[in-house]
This record gives C-alpha cells, sequence and structure tokens, in this order.
C-alpha cells in the first residue's frame, strides 16, 4: 500500500473538515464493499510462498531435519512444523 497526499485527490473543504476529526494524522480509508481484494491475490507473493513450502516438504519427506530446514529457509522450527503440518 502506498500513501497519497490528501492535498493531490481531495477538495480542500473536505480535508479542513477531516481535520477537525484527526488532523495532521495517518488515516486509513478501507475500499468500498465487494472490492477488496483476497491476500496475495495483486503480487505472486502467495504462489512463491505455495512454492517454498511444497519444497521444505519435499525436502522434509527425503529425509532433511526440522533443524536443518529450519537453517536453510531461515525460517523458526516452529514455522517448519506448522508447514508440515499443513500439508
Amino acid at each position: 500500500m502506498s500513501y497519497i497526499k490528501a492535498e493531490e485527490i481531495l477538495p480542500e473543504e473536505l480535508i479542513r473538515q477531516i481535520q477537525e476529526y484527526a488532523d495532521g494524522v495517518y488515516i486509513y480509508i478501507p475500499r468500498k464493499p465487494g472490492t477488496r481484494h483476497a491476500w496475495g491475490q495483486k503480487t505472486d507473493y502467495k504462489a512463491e510462498l505455495k512454492i517454498r513450502n511444497d519444497r521444505i516438504r519435499s525436502d522434509y519427506a527425503a529425509g532433511t531435519s526440522v533443524a536443518a530446514l529450519s537453517r536453510k529457509y531461515h525460517l523458526s522450527e516452529k514455522s517448519i512444523r506448522r508447514i508440515l503440518q499443513n500439508q
């Protein structure tokens, strides 16, 4: 998510009204109902995690220990176990 200056998109009067409630703070404005994106939908990150997790499961099935997987993938042993549990 990137920030946009209010002055670039909102009328001056609306900015003054908003300042009555929240002067000088960051505000998150949620998307309209029905226009929300699912997590990972706008990037390839969800697919990348699936590939990584599949590799972890494959390495584990081939005999690699949880401790070794933790070092190899730079994750905690708890995270590795969670990935292995959610097959």
